[in-house]
């Protein structure tokens, strides 16, 4: 008579057990305790892949070794209960295994990725290279694990760093792809994860155009995208909303982040809702002028004070620009020229808004002014701060000056971020500045405008 056996192993403190069962194909079935049975809370099957539970214990009573992470998130605006978004709907025993670990989705292979993204017909750069979206999801690790914010991903085309984020375990990531060649496999990806992934036709870069009415994606009002995806505004003290994550599109790169600035001190856009991070990959170029330090007159600017001033920056990577496939405006085909003058280098760089940046003299209804003070300041950065002020307030620049310990002779270009900052405090407070030198600059000055 054929039969099989079945061996159940068990463990309850220092006590271990099994239950062997044989089965006939009569269907009958003998079962032998080789101890007895003590009485127990727990009961697993072990298998050499994964581990169940077998026992119909209350939700949240306990965690077993398939629900390592985070079961369940708490939304603290909501105080509802959601169910881990790094986990794929596949049921069992009313739990969720986690996607990260039993079912990683296909990053597919560089060639794969670089035939989808040429369907792409603008200028822009994509990661194609699963090792690199591996590289830049670890630098994310932090953020991932903390489940606090929503990850935006800028234009993710054919997805390689979306699916490495999600393997990862990101709660939320919202895909915003301005090339609706790219749309219908993330939207198929969408509907496979139940909540985990949004993908959105819009393009980041050209948020808040100007102008007022409808308008067709992917130009998109932040009001409605947030909105849309229910995420409320938050103080500026809170911890960060939303992490943006992406790469700077080349041929506007500065134009954007000046707008970003203005938004930034303005607490408009994106801003509006919190304290919101960028981790973006930006020309080595660029970066240079984000980082440098007073008396380098060439890269210290308006643009590097004002950033400086008002976020924290931290490096996380540099990646040679060969590892990126950066594809043509027309043809979309490769592009072999180098537009950039530093050769070669993309640098990783997460900016964060510092909690203290607003205060009763820097507040969001007069940052625009601080911004074109600074923008006066650093257009000559070897002039001398006293006339530079006197030409604000005949008279003023001395008193300033002695209040700011600086001497006579300090040029623009010497003075660092806060101190800029602390000499727009002390003109708020002074009662002197009429704020006449600001208004004719304003009528022909734009958001992107140049410094």
């Amino acid at each position: 008579m054929a039969s099989s056996l079945l061996v159940i192993m068990a463990a309850c403190g220092g006590c271990r057990f099994f239950v062997l069962t044989l089965r006939t194909l009569s269907g009958t079935s003998r079962s032998a305790s080789l101890c007895t049975l003590p009485s127990t809370t727990h009961r697993t099957l072990s298998t050499s892949v994964r581990t169940y539970s077998l026992d119909p214990f209350p939700s949240g009573s306990r965690k077993t070794p398939a629900q390592v992470g985070k079961p369940e998130w708490i939304s603290p605006s909501s105080g509802g209960v959601q169910r881990n978004l790094s986990a794929v709907a596949v049921p069992l025993q009313g739990q969720f295994r986690p996607l990260c670990r039993y079912d990683p989705l296909d990053l597919g292979d560089v060639d794969e990725n670089t035939q989808k993204a040429l369907a792409c017909k603008h200028l822009r750069r994509f990661i194609v290279n699963p090792s690199l979206a591996r590289i830049v999801t670890d630098h994310l690790a932090g953020d991932i694990d903390d489940g606090k914010a929503v990850i935006f991903e800028c234009n993710p085309g054919p997805g390689v760093l979306t699916r490495s984020l999600l393997n990862r375990g990101a709660q939320r990531v919202v895909a915003l792809e301005s090339d609706a060649n790219f749309l219908p496999e993330l939207k198929d990806l969408e509907q496979k994860l139940e909540g985990q992934l949004d993908v959105v036709h819009c393009d980041f870069f050209k948020l808040d155009p100007i102008g007022h009415g409808s308008m067709k994606p992917p130009a998109m009002y932040s009001e409605k995208l947030f909105s849309d995806l229910a995420i409320s505004e938050v103080p500026w003290s809170a911890d960060v909303p939303v992490k943006i994550v992406g790469i700077f599109s080349q041929r506007n790169e500065k134009n954007i982040m000046w707008k970003l600035i203005y938004n930034l001190f303005e607490r408009r856009s994106i801003f509006r809702y919190g304290r919101v991070e960028l981790i973006m990959f930006i020309s080595q170029k660029e970066y240079t002028k984000l980082v440098t330090r007073p008396r380098d007159y060439k890269n210290y600017q308006a643009f590097t004070v004002l950033w400086q001033m008002a976020c924290d920056i931290e490096l996380l990577h540099e990646e040679p620009l060969s590892s990126f496939l950066t594809v043509t405006k027309n043809s979309g085909r490769p592009s072999s020229k180098n537009t950039q003058s530093q050769s070669d280098n993309l640098c990783l760089v997460r900016i964060t808004p510092r909690e203290d940046l607003f205060n009763s003299h820097l507040t969001p209804l007069n940052g625009s002014t601080l911004v074109l003070m600074v923008k006066q300041c650093l257009a000559k950065r070897k002039s001398r701060l006293i006339e530079q002020i006197n030409s604000w307030s005949p008279g003023s620049g001395s008193e300033l000056i002695s209040k700011l310990s600086f001497l006579d002779d300090t040029m623009t270009g010497d003075v660092y971020p806060d101190e800029f900052k602390r000499l727009f405090e002390l003109m708020e407070q002074s009662g002197s500045f009429t704020q006449s030198w600001l208004y004719e600059e304003t009528l022909e000055t734009t958001n992107t405008g140049h410094a």
